[in-house]
């Protein structure tokens, strides 16, 4: 299967930590979701977010800076997954987001690219600056 990596940034008027915790806690990202999300805080534990659709488990947690995940959709091939990662830097004014994730499906490369950017960077930065 041909995978694709996306990268993308976001920009938050918030702290690394606050940043870090809407990822982070299961009721957080529930809010920003408007979903369903379980998201263990220890690496090796798993996560689901948006009633089950996305699912993985944490490879690396650095509080306040990294986050890495594999991470897959439901309706991805069995077995395949991606490799998430969230980078946090403060910057003026708040906190830089960097964002990779390797692995994605070819076919699935454009919705989810996209879905990143409606499905979570802009709810996170609506609740994270209100």
């Amino acid at each position: 299967m041909k995978t694709k990596t996306i990268r993308q940034s976001a920009t938050f008027k918030a702290s690394p930590h606050e940043v870090y915790e809407v990822l982070m806690d299961s009721r957080k990202h529930a809010k920003f979701t408007d979903a369903k999300a379980s998201v263990s805080r220890r690496i090796g534990g798993k996560f689901t977010a948006y009633d089950g659709y996305i699912e993985g488990v944490n490879l690396e947690l650095v509080p306040d800076e990294k986050i890495v995940q594999s991470w897959r959709g439901s309706d991805w091939p069995e077995g395949h997954y991606s490799k998430a990662t969230f980078s946090l830097r403060r910057v003026e004014g708040g906190t830089r987001l960097t964002f990779t994730q390797t692995g994605v499906p070819e076919d699935q490369y454009e919705s989810i690219s996209q879905g990143w950017r409606d499905y979570y960077w802009k709810p996170m930065k609506e609740m994270l600056e209100r």
